[in-house]
């Protein structure tokens, strides 16, 4: 009989390989808490600083809004009398709308010749020098400014009232004078001194536009207006829409430049006594910190809505580059 063949039998399959060890953690978790400490090292002052000078002013002037209290003595809870009473006051509304009116001058005015000098220093070779001389103002004091203007509008020996007799043969107004020229005064002088932050700002936004957009557009046909119009300030207008923030907020409370223009005691400070200049009336002149508190609690929920109003209304005309 011939030899029967020997099936091998079916080998198992191969036992899976086992995963690798997980890293340990400790070592992790070691990278982390120091990350933690330093974080604590360097963020902790600037906390300690924020809830010091910014949340609890302002959580005291909540508080103090609802009280009564002369800077001395004890404070009377009163309510909200401080609120009834500021929003019956003549002043307080006439006071808004000296801000609101001072608001509509300066924004505008802030944006378009910030905006307009950007453009024109855009192409020049000597920006630098010119971003330097422009920047001056803003880093001067606005008392100075404010004394060196006054002199210069100053309605009888003003040089600017003397240019325009002598060059162009006008009969200019009393600047400082007269009520509604003293807003715009005040307006010119903030708008000036506030060029060199808008110009800067703008400067750099249209630094950063691609120029491959604006050389598509050339080729295109389109005119300087039309590329200015339809490729640069739809890329500048997160720009446009940072600075008009900051121009609204920094308009509501201009208060350097008022106390110094405004001649004390006079008729004409009623002309330009804006929210923050009652705010520092009622506090500092009169002692009625309750009121001031009050007045400067509705200014901060003023500021707020507005700003509130503007991040909502960015997604209809603020175009982002993806």
């Amino acid at each position: 009989m011939g030899a029967k063949a020997v099936l091998a039998p079916p080998q198992p399959p191969p036992a899976p390989t086992a995963p690798p060890p997980p890293r340990p953690r400790r070592r992790r978790s070691l990278v982390h808490a120091r990350d933690g400490r330093w974080a604590v090292v360097f963020l902790g002052p600037q906390m300690v600083g924020l809830v010091a000078f910014v949340l609890g002013p302002m959580v005291f002037a909540l508080y103090l809004s609802l009280t009564e209290w002369g800077g001395s003595g004890p404070i009377t809870f009163v309510g909200l009398d401080n609120f009834r009473d500021m929003f019956r006051d003549h002043a307080f509304w006439s006071s808004m709308q000296n801000t609101v009116w001072l608001t509509v001058l300066v924004v505008p005015g802030q944006l378009v010749s910030g905006l307009l000098v950007a453009l024109a220093l855009h192409q020049t070779r000597l920006k630098t020098l010119f971003r330097v001389i422009y920047f001056m103002p803003v880093v001067t004091s606005s008392v100075a400014v404010s004394t060196i203007w006054i002199w210069l509008l100053n309605g009888t020996f003003g040089p600017v009232n003397g240019i325009l007799r002598e060059w162009f043969g006008l009969n200019p107004p009393d600047w400082m004078g007269e009520p509604r020229y003293l807003v715009i005064s005040i307006a010119l002088v903030t708008v000036w001194q506030g060029l060199g932050f808008f110009m800067v700002v703008f400067l750099a936004g249209l630094q950063g536009i691609p120029t491959a957009y604006l050389e598509a557009a050339e080729v295109d046909g389109a005119s300087s207006f039309r590329r200015f119009w339809h490729v640069t300030l739809p890329l500048l207008s997160p720009t446009l829409f940072f600075l008009t923030v900051m121009s609204l907020i920094g308009a509501f409370q201009i208060f350097d430049t008022v106390y110094m223009m405004t001649p004390q005691n006079s008729y004409l400070g009623d002309s330009t006594r804006t929210v923050v200049f009652r705010i520092y009336d009622l506090a500092f002149a009169r002692y009625q910190f309750g009121a001031s508190a009050a007045n400067a609690v509705v200014l901060f929920v003023v500021l707020l809505v507005l700003t509130a109003g503007q991040m909502l209304l960015q997604r209809r005309w603020v175009h982002y580059e993806e």
